[in-house]
């Protein structure tokens, strides 16, 4: 699955650039070893993510999954303080110490570290911050990262249509349609997420990140049946408590920025 998304992906970019006659700047983008250097990384850090969801989705673990996603906010936090020595507010340590509360409490429940959680949070933390490091358009800088993973996908789905094991070649249609829209509905999401990333404030754009774990959260019990201890409700509810006075300090930061830039503005 992995592997097609990759492939579908970058064969969806590629009619993107084309209709939109972007070659010229998709090669412009492409020429720079940094660039790609990098790319090439989150790449990497792309795939690791894709396939722990994948795994965590088909072995009925769409609850920890979703655990990911919510305490990505807080990686990113974390990565920001570490890697760009960025300083928090108050409210964004006590954010913190809840979350990692949560983990704790997490651990208990589940009987070990959640670490298809850890991983899905950590690994697209990572990944954003070296996006935001390379700063390229959205459709250039996936289809470098696409074009990267895609020999090492080709090699595994050619290996596994050899060994008769390939659900694209399996003859059955409806799940062969599947596997190539996996292109679309991967790219998508990401081109549009990069393109809110330029239009919408920060702080509103960090908000609507949650909608995504909110989803997997309600399908994982409400559609796959998935069991919710007490213990992890607590944990659960101490993420979403963390998640909501980071939420709040970012608003109340957001608002005084923008005042503050009212008042100075000229008349």
């Amino acid at each position: 699955m992995v592997a097609n998304r990759v492939v579908w992906s970058l064969v969806f970019l590629a009619i993107l650039i084309t209709v939109t006659r972007s070659w010229a700047k998709m090669l412009m983008a492409a020429r720079s070893r940094r660039n790609t250097g990098l790319l090439a990384i989150a790449a990497a850090f792309l795939a690791v993510n894709w396939g722990v969801y994948v795994w965590a989705v088909i072995s009925d673990q769409v609850l920890e999954a979703s655990l990911g996603y919510f305490i990505n906010p807080l990686v990113s936090v974390a990565l920001g303080v570490i890697i760009l020595g960025e300083r928090l507010r108050a409210m964004q340590w006590a954010a913190v110490a809840i979350a990692v509360l949560a983990v704790a409490v997490l651990t208990f429940s589940y009987g070990r570290p959640p670490w298809i959680s850890i991983v899905l949070a950590v690994s697209f933390g990572v990944y954003g911050l070296i996006k935001k490091q390379v700063g390229l358009g959205a459709v250039e800088s996936l289809t470098i990262e696409t074009a990267t993973l895609t020999p090492l996908a080709v090699v595994l789905m050619v290996v596994m249509a050899t060994r008769g094991v390939s659900d694209l070649t399996s003859g059955d249609a409806r799940l062969t349609v599947l596997l190539i829209l996996l292109g679309v509905v991967t790219a998508i999401p990401l081109l549009a997420f990069g393109g809110a990333a330029n239009r919408i404030p920060l702080s509103s754009l960090g908000l609507m990140q949650y909608i995504t774990p909110v989803f997997q959260f309600i399908l994982g019990v409400a559609v796959f049946g998935e069991a919710m201890t007490a213990s992890r409700w607590v944990g659960f509810v101490l993420v979403w408590v963390s998640l909501l006075v980071m939420s709040i300090d970012g608003l109340r930061h957001a608002r005084s920025r923008t005042s503050s830039l009212e008042v100075i503005e000229p008349d």
